[in-house]
């Protein structure tokens, strides 16, 4: 059955030139396959080897960079046991992902608390549970993690550049310039073990030159750590490596020429991480949904899909263009669609060019969903959530 796509076709030139390294995504045949066993609600379906290749090839463009996957992007145990197998260590939000990955058999000393602002009784729970690195990213955090977990080793978050990335993160979090020196005398007063420096380029970040600077803007973090008399060991490049949907990317490979380059000075006995969460499992799966409806208001169409922003699709509300595809073949005219709640903010998008035979009853088709998706996801009005399937 022929597969119409609403992808940019011009841009294919755009992006061989950006990117001469290929993308590989979950083969559609397989979308094919679980759809003969029936259909009654979306689901996200997962190709675990694409998972692997994905781990295996950041590990091959960074060899001193150890990944510890981003468990909110996709915590279904499944792709956590696939990802421990292939020797990934963890970061996490909460202490609910930190259970997971401790029944899953992941060493505490493997899990890095990375969200900057943790309640009291977290870190308690944290601590009790044997994690023995913890974020910050202010004065006030620092205090709170040492009269809790006075042995923590704890490492500082600090603001970088978030340019040519979909969606920057800098401002809710990270140290500014005035405030480090604060902070690292704090840690001394308190002869606290602050080791390290992380940051974060954005999320889907384009420009690998946001990593250069991240990192020398740790080095010097480092130096006045040193010069304090604390003792920096970690350095925590984050996360934020891209992955294919619309817009060209650099490959990991060309990311990795530009952090290779910017650590290779770095002591033998820093320890160097990140953080990947997207690129690891996105490119992995296909989201499937339905369309349940179709209507024409004042000349303009609207399409209704079976899961929206409550139920799964949320991030294309917030400028992720994804690639759509469906199995009609006709001419694209401009399309508003919104998910099925009765919420009139569950709308996707306006003016998508789709096939203007689209009907109820006809399936979409979201490749490189398999981050940031079913994580998501909520029974907002009593609509299920999305299944994930795993092959």
């Amino acid at each position: 059955m022929p597969i119409r796509s609403s992808a940019l076709q011009n841009q294919i030139k755009a992006e061989i030139v950006f990117d001469t390294h290929p993308e590989i995504s979950l083969d559609l045949k397989h979308v094919r396959q679980a759809l003969k066993k029936g259909y009654d609600k979306p689901f996200l379906l997962v190709d675990n080897s694409i998972i692997r290749h994905k781990i295996r090839r950041f590990k091959a463009a960074m060899p001193r960079v150890h990944p510890h996957y981003a468990a909110k992007a996709n915590p279904d145990p499944r792709v956590l046991k696939t990802l421990i197998e292939e020797g990934a260590g963890f970061e996490i939000a909460s202490i609910a992902e930190l259970d997971q990955l401790l029944n899953l058999g992941v060493p505490a000393a493997e899990i890095f608390y990375s969200n900057p602002m943790k309640s009291r009784a977290y870190l308690e729970y944290a601590a009790s549970k044997g994690v023995e690195w913890y974020v910050l990213d202010s004065l006030e955090e620092l205090q709170k993690i040492v009269s809790v977990k006075p042995d923590a080793k704890m490492y500082l978050r600090i603001d970088t550049p978030n340019i040519g990335s979909d969606w920057p993160l800098a401002g809710k979090f990270g140290a500014h310039l005035a405030d480090i020196s604060e902070i690292i005398q704090e840690a001394t007063r308190l002869k606290a073990d602050l080791a390290g420096v992380t940051f974060h380029v954005g999320s889907q970040c384009r420009n690998p030159q946001n990593w250069r600077v991240g990192i020398e803007r740790a080095k010097n973090v480092f130096a006045e750590m040193c010069s304090a008399g604390l003792n920096p060991r970690l350095l925590n490049i984050g996360g934020g490596y891209p992955v294919r949907h619309v817009k060209p990317i650099p490959s990991i490979e060309v990311i990795a020429e530009v952090v290779n380059a910017a650590i290779a000075d770095l002591p033998e006995n820093v320890r160097i991480m990140a953080e990947p969460g997207r690129y690891l499992v996105s490119d992995a799966a296909c989201f499937v949904c339905r369309v349940v409806g179709t209507a024409t208001r004042n000349g303009k169409r609207w399409m209704y899909w079976d899961a929206g922003m409550f139920g799964g699709i949320i991030e294309i509300t917030e400028g992720l263009r994804y690639q759509i595809l469906t199995d009609r073949k006709g001419s694209d005219i401009p399309w508003s669609i919104a998910g099925p709640t009765c919420d009139s903010v569950d709308i996707l998008a306006h003016g998508e060019m789709l096939p203007k035979d689209l009907q109820e009853g006809d399936f979409i088709y979201i490749p490189n969903a398999g981050a940031y998706t079913t994580a998501y996801a909520s029974n907002f009005n009593g609509f299920p959530l999305p299944d994930v399937v795993v092959i």
